[in-house]
Parts: structure tokens; C-alpha cells; sequence
């Protein structure tokens, strides 16, 4: 039986006295979408969100992580993956950092690592409509940056649907593609007009209420995405489905 310790991986860390814009270069550039923070004897302190590091629009910047630091999900090397997943959806994370019994980091293991085994693991039954978050917060491509990054920032939402005018979904804009973007913090440091549609993430992977929760798991699988828009007969967006919508029909 697979255990923590067979998905660890090294994920990048991080101390108090750190500034945030060291954070928000190395989320940036990597894959993670969470950073770990330690204490000088790599004892385990909590966790940096891209959301945090998104609050700190100037390029330079003097503000440390220490106001932003979180409660981890943990959990020990041995922990069967029924307990990561646990500790995972308890916290509404995307990771979960593994240490040992004096509280000192080995690493952490990825939802997006772990969500395939589960997934292989058990059948999942039900229809996507039965676990969706209803009314999504959606924008429009012509609207700008500032706006959005507002938003991301004050909802905790990682991502939107972009909406045309018609009712189509014409792309999803998450924080990474925010943070990735060169230009973002400029346009929202100035209120500048850079819109939606620049940065925004095509094309559109997404699936019905009818389908079944096992289909949207697999397209989450297959094309390494972690939400996708749920869309009706009428073309119009009726939800959003994520991986821990799916979770939540894995774990008793």
C-alpha cells in the first residue's frame, strides 16, 4: 500500500524574514502553487498561497512572508493516502507537507499527484450537477486586469470563466496566469485597460451537469488541469466542478 512517502516530492521553502517578492518570483517560474516555510532548524511553519503573494504588486518591495503564512495540511512519511487526502481536503489545500515526529519537513505531496490514484483506486458514481458549486463568479475578456486581480484576491477563488456577451466560455483565467504575466502587476499597480483576454487561458475544457463525475475526473487527469466549467444545453455555464468537488465522493 502506497503511503506518503512514495509521492513525496521537494517542494521549495521558505523563512519569515523572506520578502514576498523572492515568493512570487519562485511561484512564478515553478510549477507549485504553494510554498513551505520553515523555521532555521527546517521545522515546519506553515505555508505561502499564490494568493498571499499576489497581494504585493511592486516589483521591488521590502515586505516580508511572515504576515501571510498559513496553516499547513501535515502529515507523517507513513500516512496511507486515505490520510493525506484528509488532511488535503480538511484544509482546502493543494498540497500537504510531510514530517517527521519532531515537526521537520521531508517534503510534500501534490493533490494533482495524488488525485490520479485516487481516482483509479475507487468508483466514483453521481453526476457532475450533484457536486458543482453553483453560480459561478465569471468576467467578460474585455474586462481589465485590475479588476479581476481584485477579485482572485478578495473571493480566495483560484480561477473564473471567461464569458462572452452571448453566454460562451471562451477561456478560464486563473492566479497563475496573473502571476506569470509579465505585465499584470504594472496594469494593476496603474489601473491600466490590459484586459482579460490577453492572459487568459484557451481553449475551454469543460463538461455537462448530466456527466458523469468519473468523466470530469478523467478530463482533469488527462489534461492536468485542476477545474473545469459546467455547461448546459443552452451553451450557458451552470457551474464549476474541481478536483476537490471530486474528492469529496472519494473520501468517506
Amino acid at each position: 500500500m502506497k503511503v506518503a512517502s512514495n509521492l513525496m516530492v521537494k517542494i521549495p521553502v521558505m523563512r519569515y524574514n523572506d520578502h514576498i517578492t523572492k515568493a512570487r518570483s519562485v511561484l512564478r517560474d515553478d510549477v507549485f502553487r504553494e510554498l513551505y516555510v520553515v523555521d532555521e532548524q527546517n521545522r515546519l511553519m506553515g505555508y505561502l498561497d499564490i494568493s498571499d503573494v499576489l497581494r504585493v504588486v511592486d516589483t521591488k518591495s521590502n515586505v516580508t512572508i511572515k504576515g501571510f503564512v498559513r496553516e499547513a495540511a501535515r502529515v507523517s512519511p507513513g500516512a496511507p493516502l486515505t490520510e493525506v487526502t484528509h488532511a488535503i481536503m480538511s484544509t482546502y489545500t493543494n498540497s500537504a507537507a510531510v514530517v517527521d515526529e519532531g515537526g521537520l519537513l521531508q517534503g510534500g505531496v501534490l493533490f494533482s499527484e495524488l488525485f490520479p490514484i485516487l481516482i483509479s483506486r475507487r468508483t466514483i458514481s453521481g453526476r457532475v450537477g450533484d457536486v458543482m458549486s453553483h453560480e459561478p463568479i465569471t468576467c467578460a475578456p474585455e474586462d481589465p486586469i485590475h479588476k479581476i486581480y481584485s477579485l482572485i484576491i478578495a473571493s480566495g477563488f483560484i480561477a473564473f470563466p471567461v464569458v462572452q456577451r452571448d453566454g460562451a466560455v471562451i477561456g478560464i483565467i486563473s492566479r497563475r496566469d496573473l502571476l506569470r504575466a509579465g505585465s499584470v502587476r504594472t496594469s494593476v499597480k496603474n489601473q491600466a485597460d490590459t484586459t482579460v483576454d490577453r492572459v487568459m487561458t484557451t481553449p475551454v475544457i469543460s463538461v455537462a451537469p448530466d456527466d458523469q463525475i468519473a468523466t470530469a475526473a478523467r478530463l482533469m487527469v488527462d489534461h492536468d488541469i485542476s477545474i473545469l466549467p459546467v455547461i448546459d444545453e443552452s451553451k450557458r455555464i451552470v457551474g464549476i466542478i474541481d478536483r476537490h468537488d471530486v474528492s469529496s465522493c472519494l473520501v468517506p
